[in-house]
């Protein structure tokens, strides 16, 4: 049975990647269709075991998110980000509470529970989707920074709702908020910088060692986080961050790992969701869950874009593609299990709600983004594509070997190996095209596919890898023309 659910799970992940699904909905069939209702028959109601393998679940997620983002295109965006993720979140908690009150007929406490769970957008959803999408990097840059940073003030508000109920003292949990991110982002970014700092300088005895001391280290910042009563969630964002744009030994290694890992991670959390759900106790829910996700999707997330990116003056087409862009996932359903275990009245309905929610607006607003940014005219222009740089510390020598693949549309193509101007102490020793290896000269002409290997002393590793990069965005005047990277003196 393992196996089968192994090939079913295989065979989404091909499906996902082809159609522009999210992966959710592929997986939560699964985990339905093994479920009481199903053709597995399996019984599972354990919401607290979930919860907590959601938690753990999400911990990767967010960490191989926080691997994969580039802070040159998120600097610009993290003003904006965070404004989402702290006034829009509360925009979003008051605007769709308000129509789950009015709208739907149910309490306020529910009502506050269920606005608050659904005003999270998902990283593993964001991630998958939009990176698929090619769209400008200062928007991508926005929604992937928000759905990094979300998940904690709304962890804190639903928390707060689910065992406290409404909170008389607004500004008492404001503070709250505020003093559980401002713990969770410095532990994060410590942890990260230390684990950054250990990983360049001490040579593991074996490359596979690099890619489980990263996903350790961001486990150790959510615990870190948790521990010191802060945000984990944000800490292992900010760590996986860090590290991420810290060029680490053997990264294309490390990256692909955190992927696999990352999918594994989707595949169990997502079946087992679906193994939470009783189908047939859905149908009095779907009515309740379409009204209140439509507040959400037409009302209450294009208010908070507007009314969070205002200082910004951000174009109205950009706003009308944010507002559509997000996307829901498993982390809204994970924390409608935590009144479930705390024991709110109607927690069962709130769960019911929230998954209806998710899945069909997921549906419809997942697949729509392409088109969507296409009729907004917001298609990214084609960039030159980066390098892939793996380096390898050679301890003893005091230097490093740089592995380095010039993909197709890279601009290196067409530069000859003396016009890269690596600074002093780094060279290009070997290329490898088309299953042949030589030793260039200066007069040798880079070409698309080529792998290069570069030899470079400890304290021009840095200037010779940025030195690359550039060529590859600017071609041979890089530098000359504005474009960034070292230069031999």
């Amino acid at each position: 049975m393992s196996a089968l659910v192994l090939l079913i799970a295989v065979a989404a992940v091909r499906v996902s990647s082809r159609s522009g699904l999210p992966s959710l909905l592929l997986y939560l069939g699964i985990g339905i269709a093994m479920g009481q209702d199903g053709i597995g028959d399996v019984s599972f109601s354990d919401a607290e075991l979930t919860q907590v393998i959601g938690y753990a679940a999400l911990v990767v997620i967010l960490a191989e998110g926080g691997l994969g983002t580039k802070w040159k295109e998120i600097r610009p965006a993290l003003p904006a980000a965070v404004a989402l993720s702290l006034v829009g979140v509360a925009v979003s908690v008051g605007v769709t509470a308000a129509g789950a009150h009015y709208l739907v007929g149910l309490e306020w406490h529910q009502s506050l529970i269920i606005g608050a769970v659904v005003s999270s957008t998902d990283a593993a959803a964001v991630f998958s989707v939009l990176r698929k999408v090619p769209l400008p990097t200062r928007i991508t840059g926005v929604l992937e920074a928000e759905s990094g940073f979300n998940d904690a003030p709304v962890v804190i508000l639903v928390v707060a709702f689910s065992t406290a109920g409404p909170v008389e003292h607004w500004y008492v949990l404001v503070g709250e908020i505020a003093l559980e991110l401002a713990i969770g982002a410095a532990t994060g970014l410590a942890v990260g910088w230390l684990g950054s700092y250990g990983l360049r300088h001490v040579a593991l005895p074996a490359s596979g060692l690099y890619p489980i001391a990263v996903m350790a280290i961001a486990t150790v910042a959510y615990a870190a986080g948790a521990m010191a009563h802060g945000s984990g969630f944000l800490a292992v964002y900010l760590a996986a961050m860090l590290m991420g744009n810290a060029r680490l030994p053997h990264w294309p290694a490390t990256r692909g790992f955190a992927e696999g890992l990352g999918w594994i991670a989707q595949i169990g959390m997502f079946v087992l969701l679906g193994l939470l759900v009783t189908p047939h106790e859905l149908a009095d829910d779907i009515v309740p869950a379409l009204i209140i996700g439509l507040v959400l999707t037409v009302i209450a997330r294009p208010l908070e874009v507007v009314v969070s990116l205002a200082p910004f003056r951000v174009p109205w087409r950009e706003q009308a593609l944010m507002s559509w862009a997000g996307l829901r996932g498993a982390v809204p359903i994970i924390l409608a299990t935590i009144p479930m275990v705390t024991g709110v009245s109607g927690s069962r309905r709130i769960f019911n709600i929230v998954f209806v929610l998710v899945v069909v607006y997921t549906l419809i607003q997942g697949p729509t983004l392409p088109w969507l940014a296409r009729k907004l005219r917001l298609g990214s222009s084609e960039t030159a594509a980066d390098l892939g740089i793996e380096s390898a510390p050679l301890e003893r020598l005091r230097g490093h070997l740089l592995s380095v693949s010039v993909p197709r549309g890279s601009r290196m193509h067409g530069v000859e190996v003396g016009e890269l101007r690596l600074p002093k102490g780094a060279a290009v020793t070997l290329v490898v095209r088309e299953g042949t290896s030589f030793v260039p000269g200066p007069t040798t002409v880079l070409r698309h596919g080529d792998e290069l290997l570069v030899v470079a002393t400890d304290p021009v590793r840095d200037a010779a890898e940025a030195r690359l990069r550039a060529v590859a965005h600017g071609g041979k005047l890089a530098g000359w023309l504005g474009t960034g990277g070292e230069t031999a003196r």
